[in-house]
């Protein structure tokens, strides 16, 4: 099996004001097109847990690979390109830059990234923006949208890169249950359809259970891999 993401030996501590042990030997890994939740009580160390593997926390022990290649230890630069290429992220909150086009947010990563022209990640977004139903919006400010089409966008700009694999941190948290579905039927899809890796923190049981499978976590540690 494709493993995408792979967790070895993971251990995480804060250490101010005082050292305390946040995430306790974590070993897990995600499959090509695999679709994964990870459940737990708040500040049993979900988010802290997405933050190193999408290599934006570097301060933990054990080891990172994507695509089987070793991430920690790497420079900051190199995270950098590596994160921008491979993971896309859909957060609770959109983070669109509303003075920007739909068309303009989704085209970011890309031009950061810096493979394409800019005609072709043009040409790479609109088409994003047809997958989610939403290219009828490209030329509309965000902030001239509705929330539901606003995590749309996100989606979309999550994709451009065509990543390996999508991490989403409640992606349906600030939603109502009908955009909530939606954003779920559009993770749904694009595992079944484009092969693409997802793991999800969520607080939604129902979001959860129709993923194929519910990592639970509790105290810093995985009790379950729902394997």
């Amino acid at each position: 099996m494709n493993v995408v993401l792979k967790a070895k030996n993971i251990n995480k501590y804060f250490e101010k004001p005082t050292r305390f042990h946040v995430l306790k030997d974590i070993n897990f890994e995600i499959t090509k097109g695999e679709f994964a939740s990870i459940m737990g009580k708040s500040g049993c160390g979900k988010s802290t847990l997405l933050y190193v593997l999408s290599t934006m926390d570097t301060s933990y022990e054990g080891e990172l690979f994507i695509n089987n290649q070793l991430i920690t230890g790497k420079e900051r630069q190199e995270l950098s390109h590596i994160r921008n290429r491979d993971i896309g992220f859909v957060f609770q909150f959109h983070y669109l830059l509303s003075e920007f086009s739909v068309l303009e947010n989704v085209m970011l990563p890309a031009k950061k990234l810096g493979i394409k022209t800019v005609k072709e990640i043009e040409a790479d977004a609109m088409q994003k923006l047809k997958i989610l139903e939403i290219d009828h919006l490209a030329k509309k400010r965000a902030s001239r949208i509705s929330g539901g089409e606003k995590q749309r966008v996100a989606i979309a700009r999550a994709l451009i890169n065509n990543p390996s694999i999508i991490m989403g941190d409640e992606p349906t948290g600030n939603l109502d249950s009908y955009n909530a579905q939606n954003v779920f039927n559009i993770f749904r899809q694009l595992s079944d359809e484009q092969g693409l890796s997802l793991l999800v923190v969520t607080h939604d049981q129902d979001f959860a259970n129709r993923t194929d499978r519910i990592i639970t976590m509790s105290d810093g540690r995985i009790l379950n891999q729902g394997l």
